[in-house]
């Protein structure tokens, strides 16, 4: 067998993961065309590369088929129910940091905080006969975060594509959604509330706890471990 090591297969995230593990010895790259999800890893003997899409790869953690694998918390956290029963954090690589976030029109400048957004949704449902609708793809992280906090009356919208827009465009009043900077919330005149940090998120190195290891594959984690942890240990 072979130690199999899951990364995001486009874009400036892979360009930073594989930055990542160079300036750890280890050398990834793609094989073949852009087209083909096929990789390569130099610097440690007994390892696979296999690109996934971000997406992807807390579940192929989960179901085993990778030992190892990089992805954004936020999407290990939201596609994984008992995230930590079945892969653990390794390292915290300091790249692709955002934040999940509860934002509202810039306009209702009466609701800066949870408990005004529960207001509001009261209210809401009161005078229209139906629930406030807040647009998001983290409906587990979003739901959890919002009946920590008492917000009810609600409705979560499913949106997996420009969610700062479905404002603009009357299909939600609210949003949650992942953001580094803030300007395309601003762009589309959206603020965040004071409290509404649903979760900080960044690129994590994940193993998995469920993946088959055999004698060799369990010597090659060992030597990987070493690689990554030291180094991550050495910078604190």
């Amino acid at each position: 067998m072979t130690l199999k090591l899951g990364v995001p297969s486009k874009g400036r995230l892979m360009e930073q993961t594989f930055d990542w593990f160079a300036a750890r010895g280890l050398t990834l790259s793609r094989t073949g065309s852009d087209r083909e999800y096929a990789g390569a890893i130099a610097g440690l003997a007994g390892m696979e590369l296999v690109l996934l899409s971000a997406g992807e790869i807390p579940r192929d953690l989960a179901a085993g088929r990778i030992h190892l694998g990089v992805t954004g918390t936020d999407l290990v956290r939201e596609k994984l129910p008992d995230w930590a029963s079945v892969v653990t954090p390794l390292a915290e690589m300091g790249f692709g940091h955002a934040d999940l976030v509860i934002a509202v029109p810039s306009f209702w400048t009466d609701v800066d905080t949870l408990d005004d957004l529960d207001a509001v949704a009261a209210a809401f449902r009161a005078r229209h006969g139906f629930r406030l609708r807040i647009a998001t793809k983290y409906h587990r992280l979003v739901r959890d975060f919002l009946r920590g906090h008492g917000v009810a009356d609600y409705q979560l919208i499913d949106s997996q594509g420009a969610t700062e827009g479905t404002v603009k465009n009357e299909t939600a009043e609210a949003i949650a959604d992942i953001t580094s900077s803030g300007d395309t919330l601003r762009a589309n005149h959206l603020k965040v509330l004071a409290d509404g940090l649903v979760l900080p998120s960044q690129a994590t190195l994940f193993a998995s706890r469920t993946a088959a290891l055999d004698a060799d594959d369990a010597a090659t984690l060992v030597r990987f471990r070493a690689l990554v942890q030291n180094d991550v240990a050495s910078a604190r």
